[in-house]
């Protein structure tokens, strides 16, 4: 056996033993081999195994989910026995996390057994390893992974015990998370930096990005992008509201129109939110609010078809949107913002234009459709939060230097500025 690569911590083995015992003491002895403890969770209502010892068994899992084991299998309801076991792991997984006991975390399923690890697995934060060996795993699962880093394996056969194939992929998983717990063990730096900045961006708004990190960082600042496409939105706030970050320039905050549209670049209605409930600095911009983002031309709803419409690429369609949706959207932003801390937030107008389509000239220029946003706006802040008014373009160097600026200015004020998390 090869020493311990983390001697004070486990690797967390998460599944359902009463089915797929074989394949979990497979697995198992291949952690074991390579040096880790392994930490055994069995989530499988039907009973126990014989195959190796169990650390954390069902009973005390179910009883996280206020329900009996017993209960569960006199039910007689699979779906309510899934969702049951997936919501006591959960809750038991992350008391685990909480213990600083976690080096990682691996599990293995059907369709049942997976719904059940990737809804434990969602409660471990960034940066602990999360691999799941998976009958599934070549399906949609974006909604079960959520934001999560959770790393997802095809099993390629059904996980029914140990055969040439199985044996292969769950060697996959094991090497998987055995290296994903030493490197992060050995070798994941922490930049040395005055503070990690979160922003946003797309296509649309990558010259001021682009301009913005530049000039943080050579200000002494760590930045992390996010691609505004809707799994980025959501990991961004989700981040945000683990601590990781010591403010946010939320330059692109197109998913609130995707969100309220039906587009598909939705980050759901908690965008823009986590940042002011953590009471970090943010400075706020409505980055393409002037587009809700759809697939190919033929994939757009019939109610949309008359609208104005571009083709971003083959696979790409935006719409403009219009005078009653900037209504709209101007006042979520402003009430979303307007939660924030007095002098944590900055709500900061481009009014030359929101993209690089809205720009002079370009084909979704139109500053009556954007005087309608920033008018909702004002009206929804009514000075509770600070509006700055500048007269460029979102891509123009000036502007970018002015969100700088701004949010830098924010950051001295702050109190809670350099106590974000200094490991992910």
């Amino acid at each position: 056996m090869k020493n311990n690569l983390v001697t004070n911590k486990a690797i967390v083995m998460l599944g359902c033993f009463d089915t797929k015992g074989e394949d979990f003491a497979y697995l198992r002895d291949l952690l074991l081999n390579e040096g880790h403890r392994v930490y055994s969770v069995n989530v499988g209502v039907r009973g126990s195994t014989a195959f190796f010892p169990v650390d954390l068994d069902a009973e005390p899992i179910a009883a996280a989910a206020d329900c009996s084991l017993s209960e569960l299998r006199s039910g007689g309801d699979r779906g309510v026995a899934v969702e049951k076991m997936g919501l006591g792991a959960a809750v038991l997984l992350k008391e685990l996390v909480d213990t600083g006991m976690v080096a990682g975390v691996i599990g293995m399923g059907g369709g049942g057994g997976t719904h059940i690890v990737l809804k434990a697995m969602q409660t471990v934060p960034f940066g602990i390893p999360k691999v799941c060996l998976s009958t599934l795993a070549t399906h949609d699962l974006s909604r079960q992974v959520g934001s999560s880093d959770i790393v997802l394996i095809p099993s390629v056969v059904d996980v029914a015990g140990v055969n040439s194939i199985s044996s292969v992929t769950i060697g996959y998983a094991a090497s998987a998370i055995t290296g994903m717990v030493r490197w992060r063990a050995t070798e994941a730096i922490e930049l040395d930096s005055r503070g990690r900045i979160a922003i946003s961006m797309f296509g649309n708004t990558t010259a001021c990005v682009d301009a913005c990190g530049k000039m943080l960082r050579d200000l002494g600042y760590e930045v992390i992008p996010f691609h505004a496409n809707g799994t980025g939105g959501r990991t961004m706030e989700s981040l945000i509201a683990g601590g990781y970050f010591d403010g946010v320039l939320d330059v692109t905050t197109t998913e609130l129109a995707d969100e309220l549209c039906g587009g598909v670049c939705s980050a759901g209605p908690d965008r823009l939110g986590a940042a002011a409930t953590a009471g970090i600095p943010q400075v706020v911009i409505p980055g393409c609010l002037d587009m809700v983002n759809f697939w190919a031309l033929d994939s757009i709803p019939w109610h949309y078809r008359a609208r104005q419409l571009y083709s971003w690429s083959p696979d790409v369609t935006l719409m403009r949107t219009n005078v009653e949706e900037n209504r709209i959207l101007g006042a979520q932003l402003a009430d979303k913002v307007s939660m924030a801390p007095e002098d944590a937030a900055v709500v900061l107008f481009p009014l030359a234009g929101l993209s690089q389509l809205d720009a002079p000239g370009g084909v979704f220029h139109s500053p009556e459709i954007n005087a309608a946003l920033f008018d909702s706006v004002r009206d929804g802040l009514a000075g509770r939060t600070e509006v700055v008014e500048t007269p460029w373009h979102i891509n123009d160097p000036e502007f970018a230097s002015v969100a700088v600026e701004t949010l830098v200015g924010l950051l001295a004020k702050s109190t809670t500025h350099g106590k974000a998390r200094k490991n992910v």
